[in-house]
């Protein structure tokens, strides 16, 4: 499916109805391109708002006929040009953020290279979260990240270290539920294999949510990321390790 139907189509996010062991469910995926031409095509994967909004339209069709949503995550964050700053970027994905608490279908997202920031989150709101295991999954990237705490983007791999934005990391502390093993050197190896490590990780997630009132997935889906900080805050490994520079 393509556009918003407000204003224009977002590239960066490839979206549509597919059937996937013997049922109909809604597929989102973040696209940042291969080639040069494509990634420009794509804007490396940063969605603007309208991008957003296609995928809630999606997710209003699913809502309507019942279809589960798998969303693929891979983006470095919605789009900080001014073109997006224009058009309301931030308001865009906070009101993503909020609708997607109220879609009544099942919800499993898969962070598949980059989870950046509110591009990410703004279509991974989930009742389970998954991580291929080389994939990043992280508030800002880390040279945003570094940019902010200490004015040094340099210091991008240090800032890494202290998010602590691995999937070994995030496993840990119970942001995400599963990660999912990737061959040899990395998904780009064999694609083949790690799309059926995939497809085995999102059934074992999503089976026992086809037959979960709309009810408790909504109040499952809130209270996962309403208290996404509970295992955090009560283990003392996991927390700020350095202070901001002023």
């Amino acid at each position: 499916m393509h556009g918003d139907r407000v204003s224009h189509d977002d590239p960066a996010v490839v979206a549509g109805l597919g059937t996937w062991r013997g049922r109909t469910v809604v597929f989102l995926g973040q696209q940042k391109g291969r080639t040069l031409a494509a990634r420009v095509a794509r804007n490396w994967g940063m969605m603007h708002p309208e991008g957003f909004r296609k995928a809630l339209r999606l997710g209003r069709q699913a809502a309507k006929f019942g279809f589960p949503i798998i969303s693929l995550v891979d983006t470095p964050g919605a789009y900080p040009g001014e073109s997006a700053e224009e058009r309301g970027v931030a308001s865009a994905i906070g009101a993503a953020i909020l609708e997607w608490f109220e879609i009544p279908v099942p919800v499993v997202a898969v962070v598949i290279g980059e989870g950046s920031s509110g591009g990410a989150l703004g279509i991974a709101v989930a009742e389970r979260v998954l991580m291929l295991e080389n994939s990043l999954y992280t508030v800002a990237s880390p040279e945003a990240a570094a940019s902010i705490v200490w004015r040094d983007n340099a210091r991008k791999v240090e800032a890494a270290e202290q998010l602590q934005i691995t999937s070994r990391d995030l496993l840990a502390m119970g942001v995400v539920e599963e990660v999912v093993p990737e061959p040899e050197g990395g998904a780009h190896m064999d694609y083949d294999a790690t799309a059926q490590a995939l497809d085995a990780a999102l059934w074992r997630n999503m089976e026992p949510l086809l037959t979960m009132p709309s009810d408790e997935l909504l109040q499952h889906r809130y209270e996962r990321f309403r208290y996404i900080d509970s295992l955090v805050a009560a283990d003392p490994r996991f927390g700020p390790k350095v202070e901001p520079k002023l």
